[in-house]
């Protein structure tokens, strides 16, 4: 990635729907530049654009966070099975209490209760969950770190993170 990418980059973080032609203009290319390496991101699959949609406004009045203990040799598989759930929005594995975090939209409490008892607590190698009830959220972040700058360094393929 060089600085045109990092750039056409951080102008679609702050604007998905951004015109080609207006960033062309702001970075000095053509519009067939921002066009073709657009395209090619997106093939590479380094950006995603995607409609965010607030899980509220469409119904989905039960949203909450899980943390998930597993029997560690079976995390991913685990994760695996976990990330195919319609419900599942989000999963992470992380450090700490839990290995992994889990992020659903469901529709009412009934729903919650319904995949809480009958998806992920039948998966096996699960040891235990914790569910936090969403009540309010403050912010849902549309240009998501990192946000990518002509400052932010690229990463060389092959290089260790």
């Amino acid at each position: 990635m060089d600085y045109i990418d990092q750039e056409i980059i951080l102008q679609l973080q702050n604007n998905g729907r951004m015109p080609f032609t207006d960033i062309a203009k702001e970075l000095g290319v053509s519009e067939g530049t921002i066009r073709n390496r657009v395209a090619r991101l997106l093939e590479e699959k380094v950006i995603y654009i995607v409609a965010m949609v607030d899980p509220a406004q469409v119904g989905f009045d039960a949203p909450a966070m899980i943390g998930v203990s597993v029997d560690p040799p079976q995390i991913d598989s685990i994760a695996e099975t976990i990330s195919n759930f319609t419900e599942v929005s989000y999963l992470i594995m992380v450090s700490g209490e839990f290995d992994l975090f889990v992020e659903v939209l469901c529709r009412d409490r009934d729903h919650l209760a319904n995949f809480l008892n009958q998806k992920l607590r039948r998966v096996p190698g699960i040891v235990g969950t914790k569910t936090f009830m969403t009540l309010k959220t403050y912010k849902m972040a549309y240009g998501a770190q990192p946000i990518i700058s002509s400052k932010t360094k690229p990463r060389e393929s092959g290089e260790e993170t």
